[in-house]
């Protein structure tokens, strides 16, 4: 390996003690210790490239190895190359038994059996997960090993102070440590686009409005059904007196007109890895932040007490997503109306400076830790919910340095690169695709909440959107890199070029290994060449990248497993879960045979306040059979109400036992005449049911 490294010395000149600065110099410079920037630097140095990582932070794999443990993508299918390599490390470890340490995971009201609540399709026979979720250590030990073994250097706490450019060549740039990295082509692999920003490229924060890039859910939102308040909450600090101001964390302001652009991001938090077993738990009492006041939580206090009078109570399962990962643990992520989302915190994450960083950061640690606390402690918590609360902890053995808090926030969206193809949701929903893939994405379209708001005098969240793509989607070369002319050395596979709203679906930690492996191998390729990023042959660049092992086409069916229905098969018109219009918090589950990637259930709770309506048309006249697909089970209700209204003429209402099927995991609605053009609604409810509702597809099937 050819890196040089030229230590601190000591120069004598005319009786003066002068340092010069430590000088760092690679082939290639990776800002970003992100699993983005493990992947880049395993690929450079296969390709015989010397590299060193730069990381802001003191913490490495970013939220790969931060408490994520579930595995984001939409489709597994498109996992190829370094990211594949590092599930199946991960399936290896745990198929050794000293894996095992800690007992199994008890079934819990709150979260629903194994089968409902964080199930997986790829489980073993002994119901432990073996490839798409993980402890945070282990992760963290197949990055440390991989660096290790291929000879990166990686330097912590770097923060970037400046950088030095030739015309439009990134020539080196230096730290507030005093160390220079110099290199031939530079990777911004971070969440934030410190280098990307520096180097002088366009970027933009925050929403765009729909009309920038002819989006239709991007910008402020008319409607947020989802992680939403479900009862009125008053929000002023003298309810029903708005004079006496707004509670904590409730933002003044109407939040915008629907469909504009603004300058919030999507809200952050951190994910907690938590446990209910005893030997391995630290409780909550220990997680009281400095300064913490009770009535900061008046808000959360409220919702609470709403519920409680409603006669529908709220559990952990609805404060927070406790995802269950090996050995008892879990990847517990934001769910509900108030949880672990400090929402309206973060704007100014993005372009702030390191010590506007850290103190937003630690922000968010006492608020989610006051969260907890809370819950834990107070006595306006009820007591079933106290109880439950209590039963769980942080896990002991995980995040060490960190006092078993999680090191890297969850910076969902940051900087996003302004170059010549932005990702949107055209390229999302199949209505464009690019032509110089890279990487594909899979995942729905998905964004957080932004705002927390006053609307007609009660709280209500602001932002939140969940919806399906059309299937896994080429992610453009020209994403990554510069427009020309801005920066011809610097490639961006985090920060890349996408919308809002098209970033919500690309935002995915194995997305980012793909995409930084792609950018490493894009790099060498430009330092072989002595040619700008830019003009990359994309020719051996694809052929390159299909080699390693990379995904880079779909040719099956949209939203679909390789254990699930395949819609593009299935005779007629079908509808997926995903472009269903939902009523109600769902949950959504992947065990069981169903339509595409999984399907939603209703968590047997909340009975006649949930329901999804499907929306098919047809382009032909004729007699359809409408089907209702769903896998079969047991738990099922045996009584769903199924609605089927067709435009212009009357209702129909059939019950479905869920239990069994008529054929092929579905059952027949009836037959009904349909005209071409137009739409038919057929809406699955829970109310009065017995049991699990499930909302997976629907078929219309033309009568012969």
């Amino acid at each position: 390996m050819n890196m040089k490294h030229l230590f601190l010395t000591t120069l004598i000149l005319a009786g003066v003690t002068t340092q010069a600065a430590e000088v760092i110099e690679a082939d290639i410079v990776i800002f970003g210790g992100t699993s983005g920037g493990v992947a880049a630097a395993v690929q450079a140095r296969r390709m015989g490239k010397s590299v060193v990582i730069a990381e802001w932070s003191r913490h490495l794999g970013g939220l790969t190895t931060g408490g994520l443990g579930a595995t984001d993508i939409g489709n597994k299918g498109v996992i190829g190359g370094i990211a594949r390599e590092f599930y199946e490390q991960i399936a290896t470890h745990y198929a050794k038994p000293e894996a095992w340490k800690w007992e199994e995971p008890k079934k819990s009201a709150a979260l629903g059996s194994g089968q409902e609540r964080g199930a997986d399709p790829l489980v073993a026979k002994t119901g432990r997960p073996t490839k798409w979720t993980f402890e945070p250590h282990v992760a963290m030990g197949i990055y440390r090993k991989w660096l290790a073994d291929a000879g990166v250097p990686v330097y912590f706490g770097q923060r970037l102070a400046s950088v030095k450019k030739d015309g439009a060549r990134l020539v080196e740039f230096t730290t507030d440590s005093g160390r220079v990295f110099r290199g031939k082509v530079f990777i911004d692999a971070s969440y934030e686009g410190d280098l990307m920003a520096k180097a002088g490229v366009s970027y933009h924060v925050g929403r765009e409005a729909n009309a920038t890039y002819g989006e239709t859910i991007n910008g402020i939102r008319a409607q947020t059904p989802k992680h939403q308040f479900l009862v009125d909450v008053d929000p002023y600090v003298k309810p029903g007196q708005p004079a006496s101001g707004l509670l904590p964390f409730i933002q003044p302001g109407d939040g915008g007109k629907p469909g504009d652009g603004d300058k919030c991001v999507q809200t952050y938090n951190y994910r907690l890895c938590m446990t209910r077993t005893k030997a391995n738990m630290i409780p909550w009492e220990r997680l009281k932040p400095p300064g913490y006041n009770e009535k900061k939580y008046e808000l959360l206090a409220r919702l609470l007490e709403a519920h409680e009078k409603a006669g529908k109570p709220l559990r952990v399962g609805a404060l927070m997503n406790p995802v269950m990962m090996p050995n008892d643990k879990t990847d517990t992520n934001n769910n509900g109306a108030f949880s672990t989302d400090f929402i309206g915190e973060n704007y100014d994450f993005p372009d702030g400076d390191y010590a506007t960083r850290a103190r937003i950061e630690q922000e968010h640690v006492n608020y989610i830790k006051g969260f907890l606390y809370f819950l834990a402690t107070s006595a306006r918590v009820p007591k079933a919910l106290h109880d439950e609360m209590n039963s769980w902890g942080l896990a002991a053995d995980e995040f060490l340095d960190t006092a078993h808090f999680p090191a890297q926030m969850y910076v969902r969206e940051a900087r996003r690169m302004i170059s010549d193809y932005v990702m949107t949701e055209a390229d999302c929903r199949w209505q464009r695709k690019a032509a110089d893939a890279v990487g594909m994405g899979a995942y729905g379209m998905d964004s957080h909440n932004c705002q927390r708001l006053v609307q007609n005098g009660v709280a209500r969240n602001e932002g939140d959107v969940q919806v399906g793509v059309a299937g896994p989607y080429p992610i453009s070369y020209r994403s990554i890199v510069p427009k020309q002319g801005q920066c011809e050395n610097l490639l961006v596979p985090v920060c890349l070029a996408a919308t809002h709203i098209g970033y919500g679906s690309i935002r995915m930690e194995p997305v980012f290994m793909a995409m930084g492996q792609s950018a490493a191998t894009a790099a060498v390729m430009a330092l072989d060449a002595k040619s700008p990023v830019q003009k990359v042959d994309y020719a051996k660049l694809r052929a390159k990248l299909l080699a390693d092992g990379q995904v880079l086409e779909w040719t099956g069916p949209g939203r679909v497993t390789a254990n699930n229905f395949d819609p593009a098969k299935l005779a007629g018109v079908v509808v997926d879960d995903e472009q269903a219009e939902m009523k109600g918090d769902w949950t959504r589950s992947g065990a069981g045979r169903s339509l595409g990637v999984g399907y939603l259930h209703d968590g047997n709770t909340d009975k006649g306040a949930k329901s999804a309506t499907f929306r098919p048309s047809v382009a032909s006249a004729g007699e359809y059979e409408i089907f209702l697909i769903y896998p079969v089970n047991n738990n099922r209700a045996g009584n769903v109400p199924v609605t089927v209204a067709v435009e212009g003429g009357a209702a129909k209402t059939v019950k479905v036992n869920q239990k069994k099927a008529d054929t092929n995991s579905a059952a027949s609605l009836g037959r009904f005449r349909l005209a071409a053009g137009k739409t038919v609604a057929i809406t699955v409810s829970n109310a009065g049911t017995d049991g699990y509702v499930i909302a997976d597809g629907v078929q219309l099937v033309p009568v012969k």
